[in-house]
């Protein structure tokens, strides 16, 4: 999604930003990015963790044959 913006369409939105919302309130913006990222990761790692445990609690499944 974002391979097509390149080094100069950073630049651009860094300067936009910067414009918008003034140099007082972009550690602001950056810091809650960057926690809202963190928060993102944790809870995608409980999930991915929450079902691999279910997966282990499952009895393994084995064929049969039938004989006859």
């Amino acid at each position: 999604m974002f391979s097509n913006i390149g080094i100069p369409g950073l630049i651009l939105i860094l300067v936009i930003a910067l414009i918008i919302f003034g140099p007082s309130k972009l550690p602001e913006i950056g810091r809650a990015f960057g926690r809202t990222l963190s928060e993102f990761k944790t809870a995608t790692r409980e999930l991915v963790s929450s079902e691999e445990k279910e997966e282990e609690k499952k009895p393994a499944l084995t064929a049969v044959k039938k004989e006859g």
